[in-house]
């Protein structure tokens, strides 16, 4: 006898062979709608959902003329929109491979707010959220812990070792290739270093463009407002090269696999191995070693907190310092450690995109970066981003790191900040590395900043 139902083979999370029927005489509700909840998905999504929270969404504005900055109402509104641009991006061709999803949603929002298209309660709610919760340290900290758990030893000490070196010789090479392309194209050596090439390395806006503002200013005379005006934009073109840059490593990274450890700066040792085998192994998730996760992470940012009111080093600086520590003394079980790398899985997959998009609308000015889009400034801006990771690239595989992610790195000390390092990891699928690129931004460009004022006040005027 034939049965009605038609047989699908499909293999179960062990490799085994597992058969399911289809009935084809079964109707749209409930298992259509179920086929729709499981097949089709924008991001992380299910499409009906995505539709019914699109339509909410509207519907609030529309009907009340406002959107509430609740964390309930913004859960909704940046995961419909964060998802949509990035999915946007995902598709485009050819660039579609290279980081555009990042891309897009950071700076289709931007262009949106400037002009006038996205509606502007949902752009007064999503300001207001982003900037009172302060949910990019949330992002970072339980990314950065998450990431620190998942490290074996030898990559934590010979990794924060290591990265220094790859660091310091893009910066060098890309700030002399910099001032030199811009000499070519007719720029004072002055106006190119201080105007165009630190900006990109300064570790981005709140650590990079504010401080020189305010250095410019009292150096040379300048209104804070006009200096940051000229170095704002050319961050954020920083940024968006870094970005590219990020995508199009990626993509090498696929094609040549020995150049890459895909999140990884060094091969792990045969003892750290094992050790890690065997706490995924002995580890059982639950609710409550999740929720442990998550705890470990706030904790740790207190105490980064606590040491920036000490000691002035940024929270996240202080916070990957003291994750380090535990993971080095084997401060937690290997059950709460699995609960962390949960926790960064669910954030890299889940809230990426939605914290992009916020960050698109509420910090990211469109018409600041469409002015400093001269050709001049574009060619300067790459040749220095450019020669910044190519010689972190080939300066890591001569120390015998995975050259791919270590020039990921290189891209990140020109990212915008905290923001950039979370686009262009995204861009390049490796955020495993947030802890390195905290280094090289916010440390690297810090001491960038330090040091070019320092010999600008004192040497130069």
């Amino acid at each position: 006898m034939v049965s009605l139902n038609s047989v699908e083979k499909t293999h179960n999370v062990n490799g085994q062979d597992e058969v399911k029927h289809k009935n084809p005489r079964q109707k749209f509700w409930p298992f259509g709608w179920w086929k729709l909840m499981d097949d089709f998905k924008i991001g992380v999504i299910p499409l009906p959902l995505f539709l019914i929270a699109g339509m909410l969404i509207f519907a609030e504005v529309l009907v009340t003329g406002k959107l509430p900055s609740e964390i309930v109402v913004m859960v909704v509104t940046c995961a419909f929109f964060g998802f949509l641009c990035g999915e946007i991006g995902k598709r485009l061709p050819i660039v579609g491979k290279m980081g555009a999803a990042a891309i897009c949603a950071t700076f289709i929002p931007s262009a949106l707010v400037y002009y006038g298209i996205l509606p502007t309660p949902v752009v007064e709610a999503t300001t207001k959220f982003y900037k009172d919760t302060h949910i990019l340290y949330l992002y970072i900290c339980c990314i950065i812990v998450g990431s620190i758990m998942n490290m074996d030893k030898k990559t934590l000490i010979q990794g924060f070792l290591k990265i220094f070196g790859p660091m310091v010789c893009g910066e060098i090479v890309g700030m002399l290739v910099g001032v030199g392309v811009g000499y070519l194209l007719g720029l004072s050596p002055f106006e190119t270093f201080f105007f165009l090439v630190l900006p990109i390395m300064a570790g981005g806006v709140g650590e990079g463009a504010i401080p020189l503002s305010i250095g410019y200013a009292s150096i040379l005379g300048m209104e804070q407002g006009e200096a940051l005006g000229r170095v704002l934009p050319i961050v954020m073109l920083g940024g968006l090269t870094g970005i590219i840059c990020g995508g199009i490593l990626n993509r090498i990274g696929k094609a040549f696999p020995h150049l890459t450890g895909n999140g990884r700066l060094l091969p792990a040792s045969e003892d750290d191995q094992i050790i890690n085998k065997t706490a995924k192994t002995e580890s059982v998730i639950d609710v409550t070693t999740f929720a442990s996760g998550v705890l470990l992470a706030a904790i740790l940012y207190m105490v980064g907190m606590i040491g920036h009111k000490v000691t002035g080093i940024p929270a996240p600086v202080g916070m990957l310092f003291a994750a380090v520590l535990v993971k080095l003394v084997s401060g937690v079980s290997p059950k709460v450690l699995s609960g962390s790398q949960v926790v960064y899985k669910f954030f890299q997959t889940s809230v990426t995109y939605p914290i992009l998009f916020a960050v698109g609308v509420a910090i990211t000015p469109w018409d600041k970066i469409v002015s400093a889009f001269t050709v001049i400034n574009l060619i300067v801006i790459v040749c220095t981003v450019v020669s910044l990771v190519t010689t972190g690239f080939f300066v890591a595989k001569k120390l015998g790191m995975y050259p791919i992610d270590a020039a990921v790195i290189s891209c990140c000390q020109s990212g915008q900040g905290g923001t950039g390092d979370v686009a262009i990891l995204t861009a390049a699928e490796r955020m495993e590395l947030m802890p390195f690129a905290q280094i090289a931004t916010r440390i690297g460009g810090a001491i960038n900043v330090s040091v070019s004022l320092l010999i600008l006040g004192n040497f130069l005027v």
